[in-house]
């Protein structure tokens, strides 16, 4: 599984994702400690979303009077099950509801949220009962339709309208009008509302043993049961026991108030992943806030444990908040709301050392089962997250590390087989174009990744440079491995000292619902918002 690259230079900053070139020396310390963030449980930038609905044209199931209607929200899961999320109010006598009641639901950039809305006529008796507590199979059904939350949030005034079905109105030959239902997304204000620090430290004591220390701040929220979340980090700092840190920045929604506690600790960076906690201190915002306008230091504290019970020792190490303002920024939403895309572009390898396509422990093997493989299991889900916010649905797409029939070995050649133009149509024109490729070229090598970024570049800059509001996505899927006996090599032949990368396959690191594909388009929003807000981009509201 590879990575999403970006290049900062010319216009090839454009291309949103993990730098691997142009690095600053602490850059793979920051990675590690992004892979420990994720870890823990940190996904990402979420909003929340508060959604209202109304209906019209509504079929008419009294006699006697019109449709008293409800509407009720579900999510469908991976597995289809649906899980029931709000009830609207009743309507008396409407064939045209606007609800009152309206439903919050948190927004996950990384994961298609799939929703369902049914629409039902209570019947008289049960019109002064709870809706809670309603029997849906007691009340008539007039219809369902069916959307991702992204279809709804990237409409320019994220608002969708949707025809009401019912299963037997899914026949070609049934075209009766069940009414229509509209959405309108509206994103809360809390989502908006920033926080920016600055936090350094003083007195840190030596963990390492010939230098000093290298420290990092991770931020957690404390939840229910007393468990921690993180929600945001700096940057490690090397050998300094005196730090002081870019500015970090919080919304109020990731938080969930300024009075919620917070965990501040601060850690001492191991390559091994096994980082050095040195000290904490337990504050809310309101608490920091206090700390910065009075300016004195937090001393930190360690918890240390003697037989069954457990006191803290508080540490000649403090926490200063240098700055501590408010501001109302612009999100991710805002963003699309004026018009921006992102675009989406993909390039696989096809190396040798991916295995022979024919047999069954290949990474390219096509299981005639119609299972897929690991790289058609990346692309199918980074294209379904992305789609919804290209307009057009044309991704690029290249391949590298092969050799065409009757042709040298190509490392960036177009997918589709076409030597015009890269792109291709949809989820599924990517899916055709790349066992179309599998089948006309031999795989080879070496892994060159240098052709396939500069055209994706080239992309990128003419998008720039014509004024389009496009942010560039591309997507990587290689194996790097040097485990058969061939160590990297770069561009200009130099062989790699040690062989300092492992191979994970894909279908080994899927956790729970949320893949390792999941976890990097989790950090596409805030890879975004940094790019606008380092050149001062604003969104057309």
């Amino acid at each position: 599984m590879g990575s999403c690259f970006s290049y900062v230079a010319d216009g090839r900053t454009a291309i949103g994702g993990t730098a691997i070139n142009h690095r600053n020396p602490g850059d793979a310390a920051n990675d590690a400690v992004d892979y420990f963030l994720r870890s823990r449980g940190h996904n990402g930038l979420y909003s929340q979303i508060e959604l209202s609905f109304s209906a019209s044209g509504l079929r008419d199931r009294d006699v006697l009077s019109k449709s008293d209607p409800i509407m009720i929200l579900y999510a469908r899961g991976k597995n289809g099950v649906l899980e029931e999320l709000g009830r609207t109010e009743v309507i008396l006598n409407s064939l045209n509801p606007a609800w009152i009641t309206k439903h919050a639901i948190i927004y996950h950039f990384e994961v298609v949220q799939v929703l369902v809305f049914r629409v039902y006529d209570v019947d008289t008796q049960f019109h002064n009962a709870n809706v809670k507590m309603l029997k849906l199979e007691e009340q008539q059904f007039l219809g369902e339709a069916t959307c991702a939350l992204s279809e709804i949030i990237t409409k320019s005034d994220r608002s969708l309208t949707l025809d009401l079905h019912r299963e037997d109105s899914m026949r070609p030959t049934n075209s009766q009008n069940y009414g229509k239902l509209s959405v309108h997304a509206e994103e809360c204000v809390t989502s908006k509302t920033t926080i920016e620090m600055i936090f350094r430290c003083s007195d840190l004591e030596y963990r390492d043993l010939f230098s000093r220390s290298d420290p990092f701040l991770l931020i957690s929220k404390v939840v229910e049961g007393g468990a921690h979340i993180p929600i945001c980090k700096t940057e490690v700092i090397k050998n300094d026991l005196n730090p002081a840190w870019k500015p970090v920045f919080l919304n109020i929604q990731q938080v969930g108030s300024k009075d919620n506690p917070l965990i501040i600790e601060c850690y001492n960076f191991n390559s091994n992943g096994k980082h050095d906690l040195m000290g904490k201190v337990q504050k809310s915002l309101v608490d920091l806030e206090k700390i910065h306008s009075g300016g004195q230091g937090e001393n930190l504290f360690l918890s240390t444990a003697v037989g069954h019970n457990s006191h803290n020792k508080v540490l000649m190490s403090q926490l200063f908040v240098d700055k501590f303002s408010e501001s109302v920024q612009y999100t991710f939403l805002d963003y699309l709301a004026g018009g921006f895309e992102l675009n989406f572009m993909a390039a696989i390898d096809f190396t040798a050392s991916n295995g022979n396509p024919r047999l069954p422990d290949s990474l390219h093997y096509i299981d005639h089962s119609g299972r897929p493989n690991a790289y058609q299991r990346a692309i199918v889900e980074v294209g379904e997250v992305i789609q919804f916010y290209d307009s057009d649905k044309r991704f690029p797409m290249w391949g590298f590390g092969a050799r065409p029939i009757d042709g040298p070995v190509s490392h960036c050649f177009n997918l589709n087989g076409s030597s015009n133009y890269c792109e291709v149509e949809g989820i599924q024109g990517i899916m055709m174009a790349y066992t179309s490729a599998l089948l006309n070229v031999s795989l080879a090598g070496p892994t060159l990744f240098g052709p396939v970024i500069s055209n994706a570049a080239l992309v990128a800059s003419q998008s720039v440079a014509a004024g389009r509001r496009n942010y560039f996505v591309l997507l990587i899927i290689t194996v790097l491995d040097g485990d058969k006996g061939e160590k990297l090599e770069s561009s200009s032949g130099r062989v790699a000292s040690r062989d300092i990368v492992q191979f994970v396959p894909f279908q080994d690191v899927q956790s729970g619902e949320i893949s390792v594909v999941q976890a990097l388009l989790a950090e596409l929003p805030t890879q975004f918002l940094t790019y606008m807000r380092i050149r001062n981009i604003q969104p057309s509201l």
